[in-house]
C-alpha cells in the first residue's frame, strides 16, 4: 500500500525559488568562464596594445617641448606580464606604474606624485578591470566609476593626463 502526501504550497515555493538560484549560479558561472577565456585569448594583446598607445602618445607629447627636460617623460617596461613605468622627471615629479594580472582580469594603476617642497608623496589607485561586452570583445572599465574604455587610445588618455599635467585627478 503506498501513500501519498501533499506537498505544502510553501515548500513548493521554496523548492522553486532553489531552482531558480541554482540556473542564475549556473548562468554567472558560464558567464565568467567564457570571460576569463576571452582574458586568457585577449588580455595580453590589450596590454601590449595599451602600452604601445602610451608610449605614441608620450612621444606625441615630448614632441610638442623639445629638450625640454622637465617634460622627459620615460617609459619601461616591467616584469613579463606586459606591465610598465612611465616616469615624469623632477620638479613635478609623477610615476604611473602599471601592473596588470590577466588571471584577476585586472590592471592595478599606481600613481605616485612627488612633492617639489619636501612632503611626502601622494599617491592615487586606479583599478581597472577587464570588462566583457555582450559579444566577443573585451574592454577595459574603471572599477571605481564604471567608465568604459572601448579602446587603448581611450585608456591612454585616461591614464596619462595627471602624468602629463602633474595634477592628480
Amino acid at each position: 500500500m503506498s501513500t501519498i502526501v501533499a506537498v505544502a504550497d510553501w515548500i513548493k515555493r521554496i523548492a522553486d525559488d532553489e531552482r531558480s538560484r541554482d540556473a542564475a549560479r549556473v548562468r554567472e558561472n558560464e558567464v565568467a568562464a567564457q570571460k576569463a577565456d576571452l582574458v586568457r585569448r585577449h588580455g595580453r594583446r590589450l596590454i601590449d596594445e595599451l602600452r604601445t598607445t602610451v608610449t605614441r602618445d608620450l612621444d606625441a607629447f615630448r614632441g610638442e617641448f623639445p629638450g625640454d627636460a622637465a617634460r622627459d617623460i620615460a617609459i619601461e617596461t616591467t616584469g613579463a606580464d606586459g606591465g610598465f613605468v612611465v616616469r615624469r622627471p623632477a620638479p613635478s615629479a609623477v610615476s604611473l606604474t602599471v601592473t596588470p594580472n590577466l588571471e584577476a582580469a585586472a590592471m592595478v594603476c599606481h600613481y605616485r606624485f612627488t612633492l617639489a617642497n619636501g612632503l611626502p608623496s601622494r599617491e592615487d589607485r586606479v583599478d581597472v578591470m577587464f570588462a566583457r561586452d555582450r559579444g566577443e570583445t573585451l574592454q577595459m572599465k574603471d572599477h571605481a566609476t564604471g567608465q568604459l574604455f572601448a579602446t587603448a587610445d581611450a585608456l591612454s588618455e585616461f591614464l596619462l593626463v595627471p602624468v602629463l599635467t602633474a595634477r592628480r585627478r
